[in-house]
């Protein structure tokens, strides 16, 4: 399986060892990529970097990874650096880091806002200045957000509102990046089906969007599944080139903009 957008070219994921991101890598990978380099975060998921490297070798791209804190701009210039010198420049770059408080904002310590704040926003900038410098021209960028960008909810003031500003780098970028062929975009999926999402729901919220999105009932969990993400981010990182400058939420009809 092929897609002639895809084949050939490199592959960059961060938070690419499991989940929406190891997904993700597999399907391109399956799709033709010539390399797939991924990121994680800390030791704790390095045997998923395994994993999803072995399935990146078996569809027959190449396969790195880095293990990285990405809450700093060094660290995520190296990392591109790290990538290019083993696999060669990207020519599509995905940032799927996150990390999701659920908390009344008058309890939000400066800590915690300025931890999520330096994964969801910082990390996130400077993601998009480094791809901006080395992905190859007609390339593709695509980030991560929350489909909460388009709610009107408590709670997540400290997930969302970092998240938020990557929609204006978005557009920033988009334009001017344009100039050289290269799309950017961000993708806002709705509560996911996996590990991510549930340590910081009760029993009640999780039954709650469990049924909230309008497809829910069509949904083996409720909720968004991501192999029902990961197709948009392929069609956007190939053949959807046109599509730049947008927040674009795949949720089901869990909320809208």
């Amino acid at each position: 399986m092929t897609d002639h957008a895809i084949r050939g070219k490199v592959v960059l994921i961060t938070g690419g060892a499991k989940n929406l991101g190891g997904l993700l890598a597999r399907d391109l990978a399956q799709h033709g990529a010539r390399a797939v380099a991924i990121h994680y975060n800390s030791a704790a998921s390095q045997s998923a970097a395994d994993d999803t490297l072995k399935a990146i070798r078996a569809a027959g791209a190449e396969a790195v990874a880095f293990q990285a804190d990405l809450s700093t701009a060094g660290a995520v210039e190296r990392l591109f650096a790290d990538v290019i010198a083993s696999v060669g420049r990207p020519d599509i770059a995905i940032n799927t880091v996150g990390k999701v408080l659920k908390k009344p904002i008058v309890d939000v310590s400066e800590t915690e806002y300025d931890e999520m704040s330096a994964v969801n926003a910082k990390s996130a900038f400077f993601f998009l200045k480094e791809a901006g410098r080395h992905v190859n021209d007609h390339g593709k960028v695509v980030t991560i957000v929350t489909s909460l960008l388009g709610a009107f909810t408590p709670f997540y003031a400290a997930y969302a509102g970092t998240k938020a500003p990557v929609e204006h780098f978005t557009r920033a970028a988009a334009k001017e990046f344009g100039e050289r062929g290269i799309s950017v975009n961000a993708i806002g999926p709705g509560p996911m089906d996996t590990p991510f999402f549930y340590p910081a729901e009760g029993a009640d919220a999780v039954a709650y969007h469990q049924h909230a999105a309008a497809l829910s009932g069509h949904s083996k969990t409720g909720l968004t599944d991501i192999g029902d993400v990961v197709p948009f981010l392929r069609h956007l990182v190939s053949d959807g080139w046109w599509i730049t400058g947008q927040t674009i939420l795949i949720n089901g009809g869990y909320t809208t903009k």
